[in-house]
């Protein structure tokens, strides 16, 4: 029998799912590396649809095969052969089996792994908790707006997502299905442009103690295939480092924690809930453990990071309880038993140093949780422990109220999001709040306002690292195509192409070149702006 709670969710979710246009994609971006990305599309009919990419808004130079697609079951569409540190634009077209022309979605667009010195804003959310009326839908779109208007380059959310766990041995298969899918019209109404990162929380109840009750048919193992099902997390590539360890049933990588570099930022998603071989739902103590493969992924990644900034995520610090300092002393994570003693040594005979000594010494910024529903900032040994509001909580106050006490420092109700813009001098952190238009009728609050903000390094010395003017032409040597990129302030810019013996090649003004017909040769590339010009080298080869 389902419970109220999921039923509710249920009736308000299908209603949102049945209110999209039929041929109205639903799109979640994940997986973007330097060269790729990952769309998860999903429609609510029967249809074919492929992908049209650029490096120009409306110019598309680059098609996926069509795909037939079954209604509600998404299709992941890998682009690939990408260039780094390019915005692309992209549109789906789909055709319904009665129509002989495919029609187009709305231009959506996404940016490629930023290198180096180049500043980007992402976003954060944790605890939309619409499963179990914590959370209202309403609200949570209020957020997801806010979050639009940033223009992060990726968002992510600390979990608590898609829950329900409040019936661990009795939720049925199809429910945990509605549960994963039904977040998808929410999500998508931004994820087209913004990929999505997933870190687990406790309520997704991805744990070793449910996955060793009646293997392969328990609520973590449903939960983890439905959430890759409908969600593109990543997994170890080259680009993403991770999980390794493939779980049977059907499952394979788990895809719970992972870390890339993005700009001057090397970010590391932990999953404090799996392979930790827990006894309950709710270990506490030395009985939660990451698990040592994961403890040791942790460490080689960040005593290998040369990153300036490390930021790293989770839904909690030692996975339950309340607090962040308060809780980072002690146990794994700290070290000390609760008498102040340390025993880690002894309770973690092999381990090198508890978790928050590896963030001291290996200069980790800032330790990004949810779990405790409100806004909160503590610093401690030189690491910020930010834990982040939830997006959906139409009364404001659910965390100030519940969990205020367990922190030391700068608490603050509230619904809203984290915005953090990554510099190569310093890290901005933002609190977002969110308003129903109700509640700011009043005049006391708006929409968007910053409760809350601070940086992490010196801001004064500068942003991004300056911009000399020089053209850069990638790849090069080329073979099929090379991009070609220029300030940004020069408009009505045209490109020349030149032999050596100074014949014009070609002349564009669309910064992607289609090289496959040029004979191999060096040849010399100008970019002309008003009175401006810039010229390089290019070498092109082919197989």
């Amino acid at each position: 029998m389902m419970r109220k709670p999921l039923l509710t969710l249920l009736i308000c979710l299908i209603s949102n799912t049945l209110s999209l246009k039929a041929q109205s994609p639903n799109i979640i971006l994940g997986r973007p590396t330097d060269t790729s990305i990952t769309a998860s599309v999903q429609f609510t009919q029967d249809l074919e649809f492929y992908i049209e990419y650029g490096t120009q808004p409306n110019t598309y130079t680059h098609t996926t095969p069509t795909l037939s697609h079954k209604a509600i079951q998404p299709d992941e569409v890998d682009l690939h052969n990408l260039f780094p540190n390019t915005r692309y634009y992209y549109r789906v077209q789909s055709k319904l089996p009665t129509k002989s022309t495919f029609t187009p979605s709305p231009e959506y667009n996404f940016h490629t792994q930023r290198p180096p010195g180049s500043a980007f804003t992402f976003t954060i959310e944790a605890d939309e908790h619409l499963y179990d009326k914590k959370g209202i839908a309403n609200m949570y779109k209020v957020t997801l707006a806010n979050q639009a208007k940033d223009k992060p380059d990726f968002m992510l959310s600390l979990g608590d997502i898609f829950g329900d766990d409040h019936y661990p041995f009795t939720i049925t298969t199809a429910e945990i299905d509605a549960l994963h899918k039904d977040y998808r019209p929410f999500l998508g109404a931004i994820t087209h442009s913004i990929p999505f990162y997933v870190c687990l929380g406790n309520h997704e109840g991805e744990m070793d103690y449910y996955l060793l009750k009646n293997p392969g048919n328990n609520l973590a193992h449903h939960s983890t295939y439905y959430r890759k099902y409908y969600y593109p997390n990543p997994y170890p590539n080259g680009f993403y480092s991770g999980n390794t360890a493939k779980e049977p049933y059907g499952i394979d990588l788990p895809e719970n924690y992972y870390a890339w570099t993005w700009g001057d930022a090397l970010f590391v998603v932990m999953d404090v809930y799996r392979d930790q071989c827990d006894t309950s739902a709710k270990p506490g103590g030395w009985a939660w453990s990451l698990g040592k493969p994961q403890y040791d992924w942790l460490k080689s990644t960040l005593e290998g990071s040369t990153a300036k900034h490390k930021l790293v995520f989770a839904h909690h610090v030692s996975g339950q309880g309340r607090g962040a300092i308060v809780q980072a002393k002690y146990y794994e994570w700290g070290g000390l038993d609760k008498n102040n003693t340390n025993t880690f040594a002894t309770k973690r005979p092999g381990w090198a140093k508890p978790i928050h000594k590896l963030f001291v010494d290996n200069g980790v910024d800032i330790f990004f949780q949810g779990h405790d529903h409100l806004f909160a900032h503590e610093i401690m040994d030189g690491v910020t422990y930010q834990e982040v509001p939830m997006p959906s909580d139409s009364t404001y106050m659910i965390g100030k109220l519940a969990n205020a006490d367990a922190y030391t420092s700068d608490t603050l109700d509230g619904t809203g999001h984290i915005r953090v813009t990554v510099n190569n001098a310093c890290i901005t952190v933002d609190y977002i709040k969110a308003y129903l238009p109700k509640d700011t009728l009043d005049g006391k609050h708006k929409n968007g306002e910053i409760a809350f903000s601070y940086t992490v390094g010196d801001c004064s010395m500068g942003t991004e690292k300056p911009q000399n003017a020089t053209i850069k032409i990638q790849p090069n040597p080329a073979n099929e195509r090379l991009l070609v990129q220029y300030p940004t302030h020069w408009t009505s810019a045209q490109i020349h192409l030149f032999n050596t013996q100074g014949q014009l090649i070609l002349t564009t003004n669309n910064p992607e070149i289609n090289t496959q017909t040029i004979p191999a040769g060096m040849y010399y590339l100008s970019v002309r702006s008003n009175n401006q010009q810039l010229t390089e080298k290019v070498i092109i080869q082919h197989p």
